[in-house]
């Protein structure tokens, strides 16, 4: 029901907004006509209403080139393993000397990998990277079939495979659960591939410790009303129509109203650096908002599955998670080291949740284990901005060297 409502506004609005961007378009044919404060307060008000949309397509990357030892390296972002419900990119750059093989592991919680842009590019500096690309599931057709949290774990392993011996994971993130499990059954299976180093960067791996607002919202409902009252069914002619799924547009919704503030002012800003001319300013805030309003629908199994395994019923560190019918058991990680990396001002995932990884590989050697707690962050400075680039990134990068 509230997808068919959402596609209506959509489809309703779209004409409003293809009318303001025609009149912006006509600007040029003003001849310096437009220049006074009242043009210009009309041309922003006009830009401003072409953007109030979402969409539901991922925004490139566009990381052309990047810095490898003094010298300007091209990056192409190719595609080295593609599977129904995710891919893996890889981003291949012109060096001769191999680097350590990473795989970056995206959250799948409403928006695309692209979101993770200034960890690959600060990665790409030392690494061969790759990071897993999940699909929106509005697109995925129903003869497919489902695709829940022991199938992410599936698909981890299946990248894992597809590098080969010796690859490290960073994990940002929802998904610091299912690296953690793919680990643990890598390591009992004494698979080749297990990683050789595993970051978990700001993970829910233990939710009992200093709960969140957003811990306290998963416990607040049983599931049954998250189902009855968050899940929808793609709508005809989609490509997915027919599955259910918890639309990126909710937890778009949800995610703004934890600080419907914040985003207002960086609105009330775009609009006076449009005013003024202040291009580059303006284009900043415009590119971020272009990545948050791409939003992408998750199944119906992997979030059900999420709340309750992960946030609910905490299986997890409880020692009750199974992955296909065996109970997981982070007691088998002997070989791979970890690092945790939290942000004290974390108020997504708090000071705690992420660091209980090291309390759950009971017979990891102490040598194999990091924790890092960078001060002055929240959720996203731990994997991107300044502090991550030059307080974090230094740590992650020698745990990964430690192990080649």
């Amino acid at each position: 029901m509230w997808y068919h409502i959402y596609e209506a506004q959509m489809q309703a609005s779209a004409p409003f907004r293809a009318a303001a961007l025609a009149a912006l378009q006509m600007r040029p044919a003003l001849n310096g006509a437009g220049d006074g404060l009242g043009m210009r307060q009309m041309m922003a008000a006009l830009e401003m209403a072409s953007r109030a949309k979402l969409t539901h397509v991922s925004q490139p990357f566009g990381i052309k080139s990047v810095m490898v030892e003094n010298r300007e390296s091209l990056v192409v972002e190719e595609v080295a393993f593609d599977l129904p419900f995710g891919r893996l990119l890889h981003f291949r750059k012109d060096i001769d000397s191999p680097q350590p093989k990473v795989v970056i592991v995206a959250p799948l919680s409403g928006h695309f990998a692209t979101l993770l842009r200034d960890t690959v590019k600060t990665m790409l500096q030392d690494h061969d990277v790759y990071i897993t690309d999940w699909k929106n599931a509005r697109d995925v057709p129903l003869v497919q079939g489902r695709f829940g949290f022991e199938d992410y774990v599936d698909y981890l392993i299946k990248f894992m495979e597809h590098l080969g011996p010796g690859a490290h994971i960073v994990a940002v993130c929802q998904p610091c659960v299912q690296a953690m499990v793919a680990t643990a059954v890598m390591s009992e299976r004494k698979h080749p591939c297990t990683p050789a180093s595993l970051t978990l960067m700001a993970g829910p791996i233990d939710c009992r410790i200093n709960p969140t607002s957003v811990n306290k919202l998963a416990t607040d409902h049983p599931i049954e009303w998250f189902k009855s009252n968050l899940i929808s069914t793609v709508p005809f002619p989609l490509p997915g129509w027919g599955r259910r799924v918890y639309p990126g547009f909710m937890q778009l919704t949800a995610f703004m109203a934890m600080n419907p503030e914040r985003h207002l002012e960086q609105h009330k800003t775009l609009f006076k650096h449009l005013v003024e001319g202040e291009d580059d300013e303006a284009e900043k805030i415009k590119t971020f908002y272009d990545e948050y309003f791409a939003v992408l629908d998750l199944s119906e199994e992997f979030y059900i599955e999420t709340v309750a395994w992960v946030f609910q019923e905490m299986r997890l560190p409880t020692g009750r998670l199974k992955h296909r019918g065996e109970l997981v058991d982070c007691s088998k990680i002997t070989k791979t080291a970890i690092l945790t990396v939290e942000g004290e001002r974390d108020d997504i995932c708090a000071v705690g949740q992420t660091a209980a990884a090291h309390e759950l590989a009971t017979k990891l050697r102490p040598h194999l284990r990091s924790h890092h707690l960078q001060p002055g962050v929240g959720h996203y400075g731990v994997f991107s901005g300044r502090k991550w680039q030059n307080q974090i990134y230094p740590t992650v990068r020698s745990v990964i060297l430690s192990m080649e």
